[in-house]
């Protein structure tokens, strides 16, 4: 299985969270959905439960931390030196939501939001790289921003974070993919989702069979916004948990297509 010890390189989706009013509701939904376990970190983390799938940290859940925050995924981007990223953050056009500060024993963070309103994380790992799994069920398999303006927003990531982009030629003619070091590390594109969703990150988790996961995330009072359907990159779907926030769901094409 793909699995990481070291720290991702900076510019590289390493981590995804969710914020939502009611910790234990939400593990008991995303535990069936992806087979994921939790553990707490305790009060001094504010019962931040880390999400593991085979033993390894696969993402977390914890609470909202302002009146009137909307439930989300929140998609991370690896930094070597989160106080020197605030500041490119700011000169590029986006603004900083919460200034960086230590998460005691494990690293050091900020959340920002881009020029098209899309917040994101950034990570400096310390005690904790991030994602220690990685394209296995259960794990993160692919994050993309969905934003309204996408020459922004790769002005802004590049400046950023380094991103370079390559169109992708068997996706809409707006997404692109964004590359790290030469190799691909997510996706951009201007669709932006349902009705009235606002600019945002989509975090793409791998499941073992995704219409057994859109089965069971309906069942647990979640609802499809697409799919599931077959892609030439697999079949996916995108969803909404019970408290609204957006995930989508990625594993084998259908048999139908594995017969064409």
């Amino acid at each position: 299985m793909p699995t990481r010890d070291d720290p991702w390189p900076p510019g590289t989706p390493c981590w995804a969270d969710l914020a939502v009013p009611d910790v234990r509701a939400a593990t008991e939904f995303y535990g069936p959905v992806f087979g994921w376990s939790f553990v707490d970190s305790g009060a001094q983390f504010g019962h931040y439960h880390i999400a593991r799938t085979r033993d390894r940290a696969a993402a977390a859940i914890g609470s909202l931390q302002q009146e009137g925050q909307p439930s989300s995924w929140t998609v991370y981007l690896a930094s070597d030196d989160v106080d020197a990223t605030a500041k490119l953050v700011g000169a590029a056009g986006g603004s900083v939501l919460i200034d960086p500060f230590d998460v005691p024993g494990n690293g050091r963070m900020l959340v920002g939001l881009d020029p098209c309103g899309a917040s994101f994380g950034v990570w400096q790992a310390a005690g904790q790289i991030g994602i220690e799994i990685y394209d296995e069920p259960g794990s993160l398999v692919w994050a993309e921003a969905r934003l309204t303006d996408l020459a922004a927003g790769r002005r802004f990531y590049a400046a950023v974070f380094g991103h370079t982009f390559q169109p992708s030629p068997a996706m809409p003619g707006d997404y692109e993919t964004f590359q790290v070091g030469g190799r691909t590390a997510g996706g951009m594109g201007g669709k932006v989702g349902p009705a009235g969703m606002p600019a945002h990150w989509l975090p793409y988790f791998s499941v073992a069979d995704v219409d057994a996961a859109v089965s069971t995330t309906e069942h647990g009072g979640g609802a499809v916004v697409t799919g599931p359907q077959d892609t030439l990159f697999g079949r996916m779907a995108v969803l909404i948990d019970p408290f609204g926030a957006a995930f989508a769901v990625h594993g084998e094409p259908s048999q139908e297509q594995r017969g064409t």
